[in-house]
């Protein structure tokens, strides 16, 4: 190596060796001065917190702030800070008061947003306590309450409205019999209607509530089948169309038999109510691996593609002036879909128009029950 290249060699490791003291000594002094600001004992505290902290400094940055602040987007751990969290610092140094709102974090590669809750307090005049928590699920909770009734007013105005109409002509008609009679009748169906959407708005609203399910026991699914089987019967033979029980096994589930016998005749229901006169409704029995899988089968209008994937939708309705018909209220198949939670199961769709439509409930089978229904299987 040529001298001039050793000259080189020696600057360039002086230079590296300056750089390197100066980033220790700046490292040191900031964590000096961050220790000063932010004790261990009060670092300890903030560190255990289930809700976001951070300490915030004048210069908008962090003195310290915990795992949770950095999961939730509000501050990281080498001090930077989201903007609108240091915003309301300022007006909190400014007012002298704590100051909140409600902070919108976008995280990740796809802008998922988050609606954070932040609360800062002024400590003194360089540093502020914010406190944050997620606010996301309750937002959408609340904004689900809120639609839920809207919608609930809008679907009880029709029929106590029909009934009021109803009511007015038979009193303008008092002495045409036959005009009595008739709207007579249409008030009978305008309350059973009015009845049943009151009754399944209740079981909704218990349903949402997830307190449904409190005490669990061994459900044999074919004894529900034989059970709703029967209540739907008369209106199946009213418009000819044929029930059908295909039970291949005889699994018990763990939960809530009512509910179960509810939400599988809601499926019956509309089988029966969406299928023309002369056809099938089949409901089958099946276990599959795990599962106890309990399929309702029809040969009816079936159900458009657009339509599917909002068909558990509260109050949705593919075919309106057909629901009004049958009676239908829009929230029989929501339910379903809520029960099946409430068991930890499932419920799927298969449709095509002109041909028919299968709901499929799968619920996880109660292993010691499911071993005797084999035995039985085995002995018959």
């Amino acid at each position: 190596m040529t001298p001039e290249m050793w000259l080189v060699a020696a600057v360039a490791l002086a230079v590296g060796a300056g750089f390197g003291a100066l980033a220790h000594r700046r490292t040191v002094t900031s964590g000096a001065v961050s220790s000063t600001l932010v004790p261990h004992r009060t670092r300890q505290i903030v560190s255990v917190l289930q809700s976001g902290a951070a300490v915030v400094r004048r210069d908008r940055r962090s003195a310290f702030s915990n795992t949770v602040a950095a999961a939730l987007g509000i501050a990281r751990p080498d001090g930077a800070l989201h903007p609108k969290v240091a915003d309301l610092a300022e007006r909190a140094w400014a007012t002298g008061t704590p100051v909140e709102d409600e902070v919108e974090i976008k995280r990740g590669v796809l802008g998922a947003s988050s609606i954070v809750h932040v609360r800062v307090t002024r400590i003194n005049d360089e540093l502020a306590l914010a406190v944050a928590n997620d606010n996301t699920e309750q937002r959408a909770a609340e904004q689900t309450r809120r639609e839920f009734a809207v919608n609930v007013s809008h679907e009880l105005k029709t029929p106590v409205g029909a009934l009021s109409l109803l009511a007015e002509t038979i009193e303008d008609n008092a002495d045409d019999t036959e005009m009595v009679r008739s709207f007579a009748k249409k008030i009978r169906k305008e309350t059973r209607r009015l009845t049943k959407l009151i009754q399944e708005i209740v079981e909704i609203s218990r349903l949402q509530g997830g307190e449904s399910v409190i005490d669990y026991e061994a459900v044999d699914l074919a004894d529900v089948i034989d059970e709703v089987l029967d209540g739907v019967n008369l209106s199946a033979e009213h418009k000819r169309i044929a029930l059908v029980a295909d039970v291949a096994a005889r699994p018990t589930v763990m939960g809530d038999r009512d509910l179960l016998a509810m939400a599988l005749r809601n499926l019956v229901d509309n089988a029966v109510n969406y299928s023309d006169a002369g056809s099938k409704v089949t409901v089958a029995l099946a276990i599959d691996g795990e599962a106890a899988r309990v399929s309702v089968i029809d040969q009816g209008i079936g159900i458009a593609a657009e339509d599917q994937e909002r068909i558990f939708e509260r109050f949705y309705r593919t075919d309106p002036a057909r629901s009004r018909e049958t009676g239908g209220t829009g929230l029989g198949l929501s339910i379903v879909k809520h029960v099946a939670l409430q068991h930890s199961g499932t419920v799927e769709l298969w449709s095509q128009p002109s041909v028919g439509s299968t709901f499929t409930l799968r619920l996880a089978v109660h292993q010691q029950m499911a071993d005797a229904g084999d035995d039985l299987q085995e002995d018959a």
